[in-house]
């Protein structure tokens, strides 16, 4: 399923994305192990990895041209990170280098059914930093995706581009307040379930959504993993479901609807198609072991929807 006109694809849309940046260490076991006990890793891979970073790969790895902005030390897994984005031809030109700053580095097991077990060294002298010029990072980009770990580094770069008149994405994957300003920065927001059900206290996803809504005025939208995705149009609940997979790695599939998500926006798709598309990517990225890695890329996800 063609998703634009060749002539828009053959432009390559520009996304920007913003955020934090990590180090992943992904290992594969049968089961996760219990306290004090050793268990055995079939398969190990090291990755770039962070939101808006996974959310660039995918970009890339779709057909479209990502560029990544976010603040970054000068430790030996800052240097790795970025060699890792520059494999993807992921443009790292307009990073933030923070002088003494490290980055965060995790550690991730993925069991036989694609369950994560995440623990993470948190990145060092980084909340401080902020973009140069935000005006000029979206000056020749069609839309910007950021995340939130680093909020007060992505606010001005979202209104830039509100002010600019393109869209700008924020991935709610950190539990905050209903009434974040960001929400008001940003003309689509999707979170994940978990962020989302932290941000309100309300389990029901479409009445979380109705709380955001009352301070957010742009599209609203929450992946749920299995369960698909849901929306508000006119104020009302809608779903999209799932597509299924045999699960083998969910690590980075919201990460990859997002970039996914961003790159046909951009390209001119409305937001259903848009949605079906970024769902399309996530499920094939779940299918395979590797975190980000594991990523698919465009004609791999089109074959995926001419069959369904």
């Amino acid at each position: 399923m063609a998703l634009s006109s060749d002539s828009a694809r053959s432009q390559r849309p520009v996304v920007l994305c913003a955020g934090i940046a990590v180090e992943d260490f992904i290992f594969k076991v049968e089961r996760f192990p219990q306290p004090g006990e050793k268990v055995q890793a079939s398969a190990l891979i090291a990755t770039a990895g962070g939101c808006a970073a996974n959310a660039a790969i995918a970009v890339s790895r779709l057909g479209g041209k990502a560029r990544f902005t976010g603040p970054i030390g000068t430790d030996d897994a800052s240097a790795r990170f970025l060699a890792g984005l520059a494999r993807d031809q992921v443009d790292t030109s307009q990073v933030e280098r923070v002088e003494g700053a490290s980055i965060s580095v995790s550690g991730i097991l993925i069991d036989a059914t694609g369950e994560k077990l995440v623990a993470t060294r948190r990145g060092e002298r980084l909340s401080d930093a902020r973009p140069r010029d935000p005006a000029a990072l979206v000056a020749d980009v069609d839309i910007v995706v950021a995340d939130n770990r680093f909020p007060d580094f992505v606010r001005p770069i979202l209104q830039a581009a509100i002010n600019r008149g393109i869209p700008a994405v924020l991935d709610g994957d950190r539990a905050t307040t209903p009434d974040d300003p960001l929400f008001v920065n940003a003309t689509h927001v999707i979170f994940s379930a978990e962020a989302l059900r932290a941000t309100t206290h309300l389990d029901d996803l479409a009445a979380a959504l109705a709380m955001i809504a009352r301070v957010a005025p742009g599209f609203l939208a929450v992946t749920n993993g299995l369960d698909g995705v849901w929306w508000l149009e006119n104020r009302q609940p809608r779903h999209l479901a799932a597509f299924p997979i045999e699960a083998a790695d969910t690590l980075g599939a919201g990460d990859t609807f997002h970039g996914a998500f961003a790159l046909a926006l951009a390209e001119g798709c409305d937001l259903s198609r848009a949605m079906r598309f970024a769902a399309a990517a996530a499920a094939l990225k779940c299918s395979r072991f590797g975190g980000i890695s594991g990523t698919p890329t465009r004609p791999e996800v089109e074959a995926f929807l001419a069959n369904r």
